[in-house]
């Protein structure tokens, strides 16, 4: 048989860091073929030396039949790569982007349509709004139609649904199980467990080796412990009667867009809200208004006691931020950015270097206090990014999508933080698109088409829904979006 991929004891180091070591496996045609692993595991090396980006220290990968390092141009061409990140250019429109990779692997789009109709249609309507004004689950479509227009013969996939939610990742899904029907094979990397079990198989990578190849049900059983983590138990934070957010009527309007629509609802002081939505239902806007960032069309909110209209820097002064990008500076070691931040939040002097050794020892990079943030693995990152967040101590913390990307061990490992700020009276106000992790919150609202149409506990949504779970409930109300934005 003919395999289209084809690893043989592929090795890559940087510096003193062995990213992979001896790696080998093939991919069976027309397959859909899962890598999982935890951050740093190797998986985005192993896609850059197989999409021939990168070259391997010692061993050989074969593509298409092709030799990685010999045949890289006929490679390129045979291929559809989406990396990590997104990787459209944001200040093209959605049909620009499209011709633009068309043009480029000296295809039209004329001639390939009817691969990328059923992905594409859905956001054709949009052809003329710049990329980087698309959401989440938009950009994916997006890229993953740009990476079909030369009709590929192997198509790589690094983390595809990063940052979407959930209706659009199973709509993703469903899409590359169409694909795989019309003979394309796929390679794809997922932090998702409920995606992993979506391919024919899996590969298990682990501190750059392949721990196991085989049916992801059998992988997922055989390394149980590292891939699906027992929940997390804790006992129910004690929430205050005082309320440190109260929000009336609240309403953004862009134009004759109205982003957020005239929400209300208040948050009490050490509670965990959990603020959800689908994709462009409204969340960030709604986000930027309550830290200060952006003012109200209508409506009032006050946060920590502070109206977000007239006293928006008094406000960013008694709340922590931490975004769905990675904000701090990667050129700066791990106690460098500690105290760069600290300075800006105004910690006193004298208070800077013992509340360092203190972070550093209750999140374990003690060790890595001297190493450039840009060489951590994701999740040593995000634990970094929120411990700075709340470092001065703020009476409320925003995290928006902070686990985006990260392992399920890693996730578990950032709730028990949030317990741990929670604890210690912070409210914690967050958004994900990790319907289990919703489950970790005290309340929830979601939101749909810049409105919020269900605000309760977990439980109590789960039985005004007939759900079992929280994506059920999720599932049945993104459903009714009307608006793609």
């Amino acid at each position: 048989m003919d395999y289209p991929v084809v690893v043989q004891n592929i090795s890559r180091r940087y510096g003193a860091v062995e990213a992979l070591r001896d790696v080998s496996f093939t991919v069976q045609p027309g397959e859909l073929f899962g890598l999982i692993g935890p951050d740093g595991a190797g998986k985005s090396t192993l896609f850059r030396i197989l999409t021939t980006l990168l070259l391997a220290d010692k061993g050989t990968a074969r593509v298409c039949g092709l030799d990685v390092v010999k045949d890289y141009r006929e490679i390129r061409r045979r291929v559809g790569y989406m990396p990590g990140r997104f990787s459209l250019y944001q200040d093209l429109t959605v049909e620009e982007n499209l011709q633009f990779f068309a043009i480029l692997f000296r295809t039209t789009v004329r001639e390939n349509y009817d691969l990328v109709k059923d992905i594409y249609s859905q956001i054709e309507p949009f052809r003329t709004r710049r990329a980087g004004a698309l959401s989440g689950g938009m950009k994916q479509k997006l890229a993953l139609s740009c990476a079909l227009i030369h009709k590929p013969e192997v198509l790589f996939l690094d983390e595809p649904t990063t940052g979407v939610d959930p209706v659009s990742r199973r709509e993703f899904w469903d899409m590359l199980g169409r694909l795989r029907e019309q003979g394309i094979t796929i390679v794809v990397s997922t932090p998702i467990i409920d995606e992993a079990r979506r391919c024919d198989r899996i590969a298990f990578l682990n501190h750059g080796q392949v721990q196991g190849v085989d049916t992801a049900e059998r992988i997922l059983t055989q390394f149980a412990d590292i891939l699906c983590p027992p929940p997390l138990q804790h006992d129910d934070v004690l929430k205050q009667a005082d309320e440190v957010i109260r929000v009336e009527g609240l309403t953004k309007r862009f134009g004759s867009f109205t982003a957020v629509d005239h929400i209300s609802f208040s948050v009490h002081r050490g509670e965990v809200f959990g603020f959800l939505g689908a994709n462009g239902a409204g969340k960030t806007t709604a986000m930027r208004m309550l830290t200060g960032l952006s003012h109200p069309t209508e409506g009032r909110a006050s946060v920590a006691g502070f109206d977000v209209t007239t006293q928006p820097e008094e406000v960013k002064k008694h709340i922590g931020y931490m975004s769905q990008k990675f904000s701090l500076y990667e050129d700066l070691q791990v106690w460098e950015n500690i105290r760069l931040f600290a300075g800006i939040y105004g910690v006193p002097e004298a208070e800077i270097a013992p509340r360092t050794e203190e972070l550093l020892q209750r999140i374990g990079l003690m060790e890595e206090r001297n190493t450039l943030v840009k060489s951590l693995p994701l999740g040593w990152k995000q634990r970094l990014a929120f411990s700075i967040a709340i470092f001065h101590r703020p009476e409320i913390v925003f995290l928006d999508e902070p686990t985006g990307g990260v392992d399920p061990a890693t996730r578990r490992q950032f709730w028990e933080l949030i317990y741990q700020a929670a604890d210690q009276g912070i409210t914690l106000f967050v958004t994900t698109h990790f319907m289990d992790e919703a489950e970790y919150c005290g309340r929830l609202s979601i939101m749909v088409d810049g409105q919020i149409r269900a605000l309760d506990t977990p439980e109590a949504l789960k039985r005004q829904f007939g759900a079992r779970s929280m994506d059920d409930v999720f599932q049945q109300l993104a459903r009714h979006a009307k608006r793609a934005e």
